[in-house]
């Protein structure tokens, strides 16, 4: 018996239709910004060897919630001279020690509190007496509100003000006239708070978003008169220290970033004389989108808050 065979007929797909004009510019523009952003984080000019006998004033180099330790640590890796600077002192010892275990050639150090307006000059003589003269000024160092103290009275936003803004503007006045002499950088680390308004930090954010205002008019100011001196602004997210989860556990629901990754980040941008840092990168596009849109509503400012905790 015979078969006959009969050739079947390929379907081919169909197409797909051209996409409409808002569709079309909705691919284009998402292309375009993965592409921006692609080329502006690869764009990584790093050398560690620039960081080898640099001399760096750190401050907030041990304890609270910061990324103060790791960057002692990475700048010892570096071979960087250190002054480090903390309020307590057994903690600054023992990172001290650490630094030194981990090749820092020189390593100094002097407790101070920067809720004291007098303490910003005294670290200040004490590192330029120390080191000779600075490359890199590390303003690391923050403050919550201290116990007793109601969140947002006078007394606290006094006392939070201080901490977080004032003495950055001192230790820069300080600072600038060695700095000019080296050609150096100052490195700012800041917060997300300092770009983006926050629920239930108002005293905080107040300060943050005046340190991103001085020094980026500082910024502008130093380029006019062609003074050589870098500002590197590093926006950073939560950090994983366990005194920062603890302090907003059941409250943020943002998840913490790795501290050594946040440090690296930030001695990165300082190198390379960045303008800006974020870490995680997607802060970036958070500060973007609040250009973008400039009153969210308060359903988009939930899902990063418990409000149910923070009301109890």
């Amino acid at each position: 018996m015979l078969i006959k065979w009969r050739p079947t007929k390929q379907v081919w797909p169909r197409p797909a239709p051209p996409r409409s004009g808002p569709q079309a510019m909705e691919v284009l523009l998402l292309t375009g910004l993965g592409a921006l952003f692609a080329a502006y984080y690869w764009d990584d000019n790093f050398e560690p060897a620039r960081l080898q006998g640099a001399r760096v004033l750190l401050t907030g180099a041990a304890g609270g919630a910061g990324v103060g330790e790791e960057l002692a640590y990475h700048y010892a890796r570096l071979g960087s001279h250190l002054v480090l600077t903390a309020q307590a002192e057994a903690l600054l010892q023992k990172v001290v020690g650490n630094c030194r275990k981990l090749g820092a050639p020189k390593v100094f150090y002097i407790a101070a509190d920067m809720a004291s307006p007098e303490a910003p000059e005294r670290v200040m003589q004490f590192a330029l007496d120390q080191l000779g003269g600075l490359d890199y000024l590390v303003l690391n160092h923050l403050g919550g509100v201290p116990a007793g103290m109601r969140a947002r009275s006078a007394q606290a936003t006094h006392w939070l003000v201080q901490v977080n803004f004032l003495s950055y503007v001192q230790l820069t006045k300080l600072a600038l006239p060695s700095l000019t002499d080296s050609k150096g950088s100052l490195v700012v680390v800041s917060t997300l708070l300092g770009r983006v308004p926050v629920s239930f930090s108002t005293p905080y954010s107040a300060a943050k978003f005046a340190l991103d205002s001085f020094f980026g008019s500082l910024r502008r100011e130093l380029d006019v008169q062609d003074v050589n001196v870098a500002i590197t602004m590093c926006v950073l997210g939560l950090r994983d220290p366990a005194s920062t989860v603890e302090g907003v556990r059941g409250v943020m629901r943002a998840r913490a970033s790795p501290g050594p990754k946040a440090a690296l980040a930030v001695i990165r941008g300082g190198a390379t004389r960045a303008s800006c840092v974020f870490y995680p990168w997607r802060l970036h596009l958070l500060c973007l989108l609040r250009g973008w849109l400039p009153h969210p509503r308060a359903w988009f400012i939930r899902q990063d808050l418990n409000i149910s905790a923070v009301a109890a």
